[in-house]
């Protein structure tokens, strides 16, 4: 049984194998060739944080498999009112075939895994988001038709994207550095992982980060939990920003990746943001069928 806990837990070859597969389902879907291959499964649905993308292309991505979503909210679940997680793991695993999980501790995730008999999906946390990333791969894949000799750089918070964009860049080859505020760092032990597995970098230099850049990512300053930091993280994180002058500096041909929902004039210009608006929105419509991918490899294997 297969679970997506986090990136670390997956090969590069495990990675290229879900790749592939969504390069296979994607084609599919665009030629109106059916792929039931979920037929009669139900996967389960939990939010704790609300969703766009998360919950759309799942709903979505079952659908097309042949099979049916179960949105649950946790105001819904009693596992919003004090239910061990371990209690309502044992439980669901009997109603359903997979679970997607998008909520704030990692730990919550790993618990569902532990205690469950049924294939776990991390729909997000705060730790990492291993789904976006898939379809982050899979959208540079299909713009620089590769990974090696690329480089990542991500501008921004050192947030649970950051995490699994530093993890998915350094398994498949690239070169990934990281321009984030002094003590706004990504995952400490994760930056020494990526250090000794590849070239990493991390500095609060945004134009050294960028320079020669072939992929340029941000994503927004203030994350779902932090609104009430808002404002002092646009104050500390003036100046992180995708503009024409990190343009400027990095590769001629050089992508601009997004995760949305996007804060223009905050981490990204309009002019740049709409410049690149095909690739993001590729990027976006990726997370369908890199998920779809996922299901297939966890629920149907």
């Amino acid at each position: 049984m297969m679970h997506l806990l986090k990136l670390q837990d997956l090969t590069a070859n495990q990675i290229n194998e879900i790749l592939n597969l969504a390069d296979q389902l994607k084609f599919e879907k665009k030629n109106g060739i059916q792929h039931h291959l979920l037929a009669g499964k139900t996967l389960g649905m939990i939010f704790s944080k609300s969703s766009t993308r998360t919950r759309v292309s799942f709903e979505v991505g079952m659908y097309d498999l042949g099979g049916s979503a179960l949105f649950l909210s946790s105001r819904d679940l009693q596992i919003g009112r004090g239910e061990p997680v371990q209690d309502t793991a044992r439980v669901l695993s009997r109603y359903l075939d997979g679970i997607m999980i998008r909520t704030f501790e990692q730990k919550e995730v790993e618990d569902l895994a532990t205690y469950g008999s049924i294939p776990i999906i991390n729909g997000l946390t705060d730790y990492c988001h291993p789904c976006q990333v898939l379809a982050d791969l899979m959208t540079i894949r299909e713009y620089k038709g590769g990974f090696a000799g690329n480089k990542l750089c991500y501008i921004g918070d050192g947030n649970n994207m950051t995490n699994s964009l530093i993890v998915g860049g350094i398994k498949m080859g690239m070169e990934v550095s990281v321009a984030c505020p002094k003590g706004y760092e990504p995952d400490a032990a994760l930056m020494q992982w990526a250090s000794e597995n590849g070239k990493f970098t991390c500095t609060d230099n945004v134009l050294e980060a960028a320079k020669g850049a072939d992929v340029l990512y941000t994503d927004v300053w203030a994350s779902m939990g932090q609104e009430a930091e808002a404002e002092e993280r646009k104050r500390i994180f003036k100046g992180y920003q995708i503009n024409a002058d990190v343009m400027q500096v990095a590769n001629k041909k050089a992508m601009v990746l997004h995760c949305l929902p996007a804060h223009r004039e905050e981490e990204i210009t309009a002019e740049v943001f709409e410049a690149h608006a095909n690739e993001i929105f590729d990027e976006a419509e990726n997370r369908l069928h890199a998920q779809k991918a996922v299901l297939v490899k966890c629920l149907g294997e």
